[in-house]
This record gives C-alpha cells, sequence and structure tokens, in this order.
C-alpha cells in the first residue's frame, strides 16, 4: 500500500493514481449498465454517486477509507495474485450483504474509483472533515430515499464519519462495524511526535488535484465535542493483525499505538473485538467474508432489538 495511503489513513483504493479524465457507466453485453452506482443530487448544484442493492432492514452503509470510492467495497484482492490488485468479485463485501439485508455505497468527493479514475461526485474544497462527510452521508440517503435504521460500517477514515454520524442522528442508527477504523483515540495513544508528523504528511499533501484529504485535528474535536450515544449499539471492531505503519517521520512505529486505539474504541463502543483478520489495513479487500461475517451479526443483532 501505499506511503500516501497510509499517511491520510485511507483504503486500499487511496493507493492508484488518478487520472484527470471522468469515468461514465459503460454497457455491459446484457445491456445492462457495468456500473450500478449513479448520480443522486444532494442540493446545492452537487451530486454524490450512490450504490444500493438488495432488499430488507436494517440498511447497511458502507464507508470507504480515505481517497477510496463505494466500489472499494464491491472489490476483492486475489490472494493467488495479490500485485494485480483489486477485482470485482461476488465474494465481495457489498454483494454478500446484499444477500441479506438492503445495502448502500457512496463515492465521496475526492476519491477515487476501483479502475484508478476519479469519482464523478461533485468536487469539494479540500481538506474535509468528518462533520462534512457526516452532512454529505445524510444528505445523499435522504436524496435517495433511503430512511433507515442503519448499520455503518466504516473503514480507515470512514470509521470516524460513522462514528459521528451515530452520535449525532443516533434514532437512526442501530448498530455499528468498523474495518481497521481511525478513532479520536489516535490523538492519545500516538506520541506527541508521531501525531505532529502525521499532521504534516496530511498538511503537504499535494491538494491540486482534488483528491479527499482528512482533516483529523477537527474531526477529533467534533467527534470529542458530540454528545455520547445514549446506550450501546450492536458493534463490531475489526483490527489488522500484520502490522503495517503511517509512514511519516522517524519517531518510531506507529504499529504499538494503532492497536492501542482499536483496543479503546473496542471498549467505547462496548463491541466485540476481532483481532484474528489474518489481514493488513484493508481488511474489506483482503478478508471480505470476515467483514461480511460480521455485518450479519450486527445485524442479526439489531433485528432482535
Amino acid at each position: 500500500m501505499a506511503i500516501l495511503a497510509l499517511a491520510a489513513g485511507g483504503g486500499p483504493a487511496a493507493a492508484k493514481a488518478t487520472p484527470t479524465a471522468t469515468p461514465a457507466a459503460t454497457a455491459s453485453p446484457g445491456g445492462a449498465s457495468a456500473d450500478p452506482s449513479r448520480p443522486v443530487p444532494v442540493g446545492g448544484g452537487r451530486h454524490i454517486r450512490l450504490e444500493c442493492r438488495g432488499t430488507g432492514s436494517p440498511t447497511v452503509v458502507l464507508l470507504s477509507g480515505a481517497g477510496g470510492a463505494g466500489d472499494e467495497w464491491t472489490h476483492v484482492v486475489d490472494p493467488a495474485a495479490p500485485a494485480a490488485g483489486l477485482k470485482p468479485g461476488a465474494a465481495a463485501v457489498l454483494p454478500t450483504v446484499a444477500s441479506f439485508t438492503r445495502v448502500c455505497a457512496y463515492d465521496r468527493p475526492g476519491t477515487t474509483r476501483a479502475d484508478g479514475k476519479p469519482t464523478s461526485s461533485t468536487p469539494v474544497s479540500q481538506p474535509t472533515t468528518a462533520l462534512a462527510g457526516v452532512r454529505d452521508l445524510r444528505a445523499v440517503l435522504s436524496a435517495a430515499g433511503e430512511h433507515g435504521p442503519f448499520v455503518l460500517v466504516g473503514a480507515s477514515w470512514g470509521a470516524m464519519i460513522a462514528e459521528l454520524f451515530a452520535r449525532t442522528d443516533f434514532p437512526r442508527v442501530s448498530g455499528l462495524v468498523t474495518v481497521d477504523g481511525a478513532s479520536p483515540y489516535l490523538r492519545d495513544t500516538l506520541t506527541p511526535a508521531q501525531w505532529s508528523d502525521w499532521m504534516h504528511k496530511i498538511a503537504t499533501t499535494d491538494r491540486g488535484k482534488g483528491l479527499e484529504v482528512p482533516d483529523y485535528e477537527a474531526s477529533v474535536a467534533a467527534i470529542r465535542d458530540a454528545p455520547p450515544m445514549p446506550h450501546p449499539l450492536p458493534a463490531a471492531v475489526l483490527t489488522s493483525d500484520k502490522p503495517w505503519d503511517l509512514a511519516v517521520g522517524d519517531s518510531g512505529s506507529t504499529w504499538p499505538a494503532w492497536l492501542a486505539a482499536q483496543d479503546d474504541l473496542a471498549r467505547a463502543l462496548h463491541a466485540r473485538h476481532v483481532t484474528d483478520t489474518d489481514s493488513g489495513h484493508g481488511i474489506a479487500v483482503e478478508r471480505p467474508r470476515l467483514v461480511a461475517d460480521a455485518v450479519r451479526r450486527v445485524v442479526d443483532q439489531a433485528r432482535e432489538r
């Protein structure tokens, strides 16, 4: 995984190069669109690309890591040829979850599709915040007629948006799953030097291409200032067990701090903590069945309430 993707706390798709062309849906031999996602108007002349499949309640909403578009959840890494990159597959998280409930994924502005092309979601100024992500997510779900209740599944940076959504729109959330998720606890578990190096790495990212750049400082503050959840939700925290590193500065490995923050997040959410994942940071594409099984368990718990 590219250093930039890791430094931004992003998902696997964030590591790909980003050409300037905007992709369009292509027709399959049967006449249907090969890209089932669609642009949804969200006001202000903007639209966000959304894909939903399946039926049932609660509706699962998939939030990718920084830079990764929604189709990150429809693709997998081929274990036999990991260097070949991501490929679409029926065993990916989104189609698997669609077999037992309604599920949606979306392209945040500035994200990159699995084919290396930028999303067609309307660009916004960068850096962005978890609060901006919550506002966009509310807008696209409402405009598309997806009213919940929702089980939010956040990978890496997407977990911070999911947590803030749950704190500020609690009645519509029935479960949470984080997939090697970033959290405000990293502000405490990283050393001051490591946190400073990470923020510097993000701040010096080239923003001329309009790529998604998370503002962690503002987002940590927003989550900590948000009201606590009134009671615990069905939740799962999935943590990578193959060491990886933010690769910023020379202040030592960030891996121990990442694991400590995962422990803190699991305790705070009263969540089942899955640490035996046989995966690096990209659990959703490396171990999609594990993620889908965790989502199914939370969905089942939410249905029992």
